[in-house]
């Protein structure tokens, strides 16, 4: 972590050099102060802080029920029905990149137990198809077009099996580590291992039960810097697949699962278990849900959704697809609400993604990089009278950030445009390498006569987008009306959206 030129305060340097791990734990009869101060000081782990930086994954729903034209199969679907004669995966990592998705997680095997790849562990798998004639492996095409690319690589492996004869049993765990090897192993890189809890009956009629500790410490062994999700230590879903997050969305949160013999062993630095403990609802991490917590984590959301009604490709859902303007009411939602949007674009049939996705998409892109081309307070006159570094909030420079004097939590940011202009989406990001702090901010304009309130918002964490009612103004001032610590902000705009 870089921290600016400038001096800070020693009490504020003491923070940040205690602000490096992605947990805590809790000791009783610590007050409510001494709570929120630990919370204010846990940061991401590296591999935490990559993943929130990506902001937006795509993810790639495909195996037989493309072909079944199914969103669940049984298990019993025969391998000859997957034949993609014209399977692109250059085509499909391209669109994406070009959407502006950083990463892509590809469903290596969905609940139906059809493997995407050659395994040794079935022959419930490519290598029964007629696709290449058996000699097909999808994993290895969207793992080689990601590394042509140069975006991250992910593969989702559903726990549950429908077809794996020792589901159910204690080998079902050794034949999923034989599989997790297998993709971990022949892949080179992978960025990204995506769990969901499906848990259904087996060939036999039985449910597993999943050893999961196992598979994350080995998942640890074989891609150390892979970020497991969202049944994992790493990374929680937000609890919807509409794409909305919450409007309070903290990254720290309780957790009760937490003690001396749980966490990593050796350098008691990172989490290596699923945290549990935390309440859903509309604010899981205010302090209200900190005060009785036996410890502390970092563990931010994803947020999900398909760009189609469902999951896997269906022809009749070609006039279905989300429209630009969907997409970007979304975006404001999920990686404008402290989150990073995981995106499904199903290839269909053929193997490509299909022209309604792609036209979509295009329009999308379009819709943010013109509304997000001009940040209109580039070259604003900034005043901060307890502020340290205002000018790096327009450096667009992630490391560097403004911050507060002393043990200030509270600060009024004022900043002179220079000619009047017309906005309506404000754009907020916290140094989240020192830690989630602000609790409560509203932005004024001056209207000539008095100061109005434009909006308000609660959380900020890695990035925060409002869209209001257009204001026209010269100018404006940031209020931050309550943070847990001295806040930060690496990073503030305001545009106006395209229509």
């Amino acid at each position: 972590m870089k921290i600016h030129k400038l001096i800070l305060p020693a009490l504020f340097l003491s923070g940040i050099a205690n602000a490096q791990q992605n947990f805590a734990i809790l000791k009783p009869g610590e007050t409510q102060d001494q709570i929120i101060s630990k919370a204010a000081n846990i940061t991401p782990s590296p591999r935490q802080l990559r993943w929130q930086q990506l902001e937006l994954t795509a993810f790639f729903h495909f195996g037989v029920n493309t072909f079944s034209n199914r969103e669940w199969g049984t298990g019993k679907e025969d391998p000859k029905i997957f034949n993609p004669t014209k399977l692109d995966a250059d085509q499909w990592v391209r669109v994406t990149k070009e959407a502006g998705f950083k990463q892509v997680i590809l469903t290596a095997k969905h609940h139906d137990g059809f493997c995407l790849w050659p395994t040794k562990s079935t022959t419930h798998s490519v290598k029964s198809s007629p696709w290449k004639n058996g000699n097909g492996d999808v994993v290895r095409a969207v793992a080689d077009a990601c590394k042509k690319y140069k975006i991250g690589f992910g593969i989702y492996l559903s726990p549950w099996d429908m077809n794996a004869p020792s589901y159910g049993s204690d080998a079902y765990n050794d034949f999923f580590i034989t599989q997790l090897t297998e993709l971990l192993t022949q892949y080179g890189r992978v960025d990204e291992v995506w769990f969901d809890g499906a848990n259904g009956e087996g060939p036999n009629g039985k449910k597993q039960v999943y050893d999961f500790n196992r598979w994350y410490t080995h998942i640890r062994k074989l891609q150390p810097t892979a970020t497991i999700a969202v049944m994992g230590p790493d990374v929680r879903w937000v609890g919807t697949e509409t794409g909305y997050g919450r409007e309070t969305e903290w990254s720290v949160l309780p957790a009760n699962n937490l003690d001396q013999n749980a966490v990593s062993a050796n350098s008691q630095t990172e989490m290596n278990i699923k945290p549990s403990g935390y309440l859903q609802g509309s604010d899981i991490g205010g302090r209200d849900k900190l005060k009785n917590a036996k410890g502390l984590v970092w563990y931010p959301a994803e947020t999900d959704v398909s760009i189609r009604p469902g999951w896997f490709y269906h022809k009749a859902e070609d006039s279905k697809v989300k429209t630009p303007e969907k997409l970007l009411d979304i975006y404001y939602h999920s990686v404008g609400k402290n989150g990073v949007l995981l995106l499904n674009i199903p290839p269909d049939t053929d193997g490509l993604i299909s022209e309604s996705d792609v036209a979509s998409l295009k329009g999308w892109t379009q819709l943010r990089e013109q509304t997000f081309k001009t940040n209109l307070l580039k070259g604003a006159a900034v005043k901060s009278a307890n502020g340290i570094n205002p000018k790096a909030m327009l450096d667009d420079q992630y490391k560097t950030y403004w911050t507060t004097k002393g043990k200030d939590s509270t600060a009024v940011i004022e900043l002179d445009l220079k000619v009047t202009s017309t906005f309506d989406v404000i754009s907020l990001q916290e140094n989240i390498t020192v830690g989630q702090r602000v609790e409560r901010f509203s932005l004024e304009y001056w209207d000539g006569n008095a100061w109005k309130v434009a909006t308000k918002g609660t959380t900020i964490g890695y990035k925060r987008l409002i869209k209001f009612d257009a204001v026209t103004a010269k100018k404006v001032r940031l209020n931050i009306e309550s943070s847990r610590l001295n806040p930060t902000l690496s990073q503030l705009g305001l545009y106006k959206q395209t229509k």
